[in-house]
């Protein structure tokens, strides 16, 4: 079942709330998931909690270095099969490939992409359509030739993990809020009907999560506004909890959705945010 997680007390994840090993069958043994951007954050988290449910893994990313320490430690931990495939998606050639070599997965977690933060005046056409030929582009080529040979088999889930600046909008990320609205219109439009050839399409759109990236980037804001990098986390006190989102928490939600037990669950994109998104704007 849905493992419990390190730092989040004795609250059971997943199941029927007695904390009992198991709780919950999501019935993912003996499938095969290819998870793009696997190796770090949130796609390594996610190949970890599939391997956990019996998952075998595709992973892609561009490092061929730490998908190798990726799989290597999925292998150490859980008797799942793991291949990687170092390519970088945003050239249409390498998302060919790749699914060529790994296409014929029961579930595509969409999860490869950082698109630069910047007003419009800072972003210019050549930095955009390169982060777009990443995120954007790449989310709905995979999701083209993928979503096609599950409708031929009638089977498959699709999960795009998109971002909360779709839901957000933020001028000063004005790239990055606009590809994950245009993902969230394109996840939910092709989930809509998906279902009637028992494929399913649906996506998450994390907050802040802790990644390594993210923490990167607070220790170089820490440094500059607080004069101290190591102290970050204090500028995640406005966040619910105190905190931002950990990995394996998007992973979790990754989990049950392309799982069995959201068989009924498609065309839809959920925000993990802490509520974030739900709440009404500051007073001017």
């Amino acid at each position: 079942g849905l493992a419990r997680r390190a730092g989040f007390g004795d609250i059971p994840r997943g199941g029927t709330g007695t904390g009992e090993s198991g709780d919950m069958d999501l019935e993912l043994a003996g499938k095969t998931a290819l998870v793009t951007g696997g190796s770090k954050g949130i796609g390594r988290a996610t190949a970890l909690a599939l391997a956990a449910e019996g998952v075998h893994l595709r992973l892609a990313a561009r490092g061929e270095e730490a998908l190798a320490e990726t799989r290597d430690e999925i292998a150490r931990r859980h008797q799942v099969s793991v291949s990687v495939h170092a390519a970088d998606l945003s050239d249409s050639a390498a998302q060919t490939a790749l699914v060529e070599a790994a296409g014929d997965a029961d579930i595509l977690v969409n999860n490869a992409g950082a698109i630069p933060g910047g007003p419009l005046a800072a972003i210019d056409e050549a930095r955009w359509r390169e982060a777009w030929d990443l995120k954007l582009f790449g989310y709905i080529n995979l999701c083209r030739a993928v979503h096609a040979r599950m409708c031929e088999r009638e089977s498959g889930v699709i999960v795009n993990v998109i971002g909360l600046a779709g839901e957000r909008l933020d001028a000063n990320y004005i790239a990055g809020s606009t590809a994950n609205a245009g993902l969230m219109a394109f996840t939910r439009a092709l989930g809509s009907t998906s279902l009637d050839r028992k494929v399913r399409v649906v996506g998450v759109n994390p907050g802040l999560v802790e990644t390594g990236r993210m923490v990167t980037l607070m220790r170089t804001r820490a440094a500059d506004t607080l004069g101290d990098a190591d102290r970050w986390p204090e500028l995640t006190r406005n966040l619910p909890l105190g905190r931002a989102a950990q990995p394996e928490e998007v992973a979790d939600l990754v989990a049950f959705l392309a799982s069995a037990r959201a068989s009924y669950i498609t065309g839809v994109v959920y925000a993990l945010d802490g509520g974030v998104a739900a709440r009404a704007p500051a007073a001017m």
